[in-house]
């Protein structure tokens, strides 16, 4: 079935525009450095924010590159031919048809995608509706080039986002308390990149404390005179 459902999409392929092979071609990549700036403008976005926030930021990047290490590892354990190479009667692909011993399942640039797509959705939710249907796009235009099967683009996003669910979720807490101990470091660049955290109105904040502790010291003394 997933031979015959890249028969149908490599066909359609060489029938479309030379552009269109070309944007297909660089768009995995490209999508990929769009990826590397959301993940940079994540992290200064949520600089002024508190700890756990800045800990989903700061894992999103390093998640991700778990995912691709998780990909890699089950990509040398199935030793899946390249359907450039395997599939019988199937046009020439667009992309140069990787060499011998680059396996096919899953596919590594849909494992990174959908492993920047989840880390994104969690660090930043209200950019989920760019990242999930980009990961997609990219994931598929793998197959669109000739380079992989369905099946290895649909299994590389979901290794890609499952590891980053598994990854952030072990490791937010530990990060957390990272970001909260470098934010009272001495050292200027460890509170630059944990960031300044939520502001605190200390002018405001000290009046409060000082006159709940004169409410205090008047109801003891109330209760000691009755």
């Amino acid at each position: 079935m997933s031979e015959d459902l890249y028969r149908t999409v490599t066909d359609f392929a060489r029938d479309t525009p030379p552009w269109v092979h070309v944007f297909a071609e660089i768009g995995t990549d490209a999508g990929l450095l769009l990826f590397g700036v959301l993940f940079v403008a994540a992290w200064w976005r949520v600089r002024p924010a508190d700890g756990r926030a800045v800990a989903f930021a700061a894992l999103a990047p390093v998640a991700t590159a778990f995912g691709y290490v998780v990909s890699e590892t089950l990509k040398s354990l199935v030793d899946e031919e390249r359907p450039c190479r395997a599939v019988v009667g199937a046009v020439a692909s667009i992309a140069e048809c990787p060499p011998y011993g680059d396996w096919s399942f899953p596919s590594n640039h849909s494992a990174i995608a959908g492993a920047s797509a989840m880390a994104l959705a969690l660090a930043w939710r209200r950019i989920a509706w760019l990242t999930m249907p980009l990961a997609v796009v990219m994931a598929s235009s793998r197959v669109f080039v000739g380079v992989h099967y369905p099946h290895d683009v649909a299994a590389g996003l979901v290794v890609g986002a499952l590891a980053v669910v598994l990854f952030v979720r072990l490791l937010t807490g530990p990060t957390q308390r990272l970001v909260e101990t470098m934010r009272m470091s001495r050292s200027g660049a460890a509170r630059w990149l944990a960031g300044p955290g939520p502001d605190v109105d200390l002018a405001a904040a000290v009046p409060r404390q000082r006159g709940r502790r004169a409410a205090s010291r008047r109801a003891a003394g109330r209760r000691r005179v009755s």
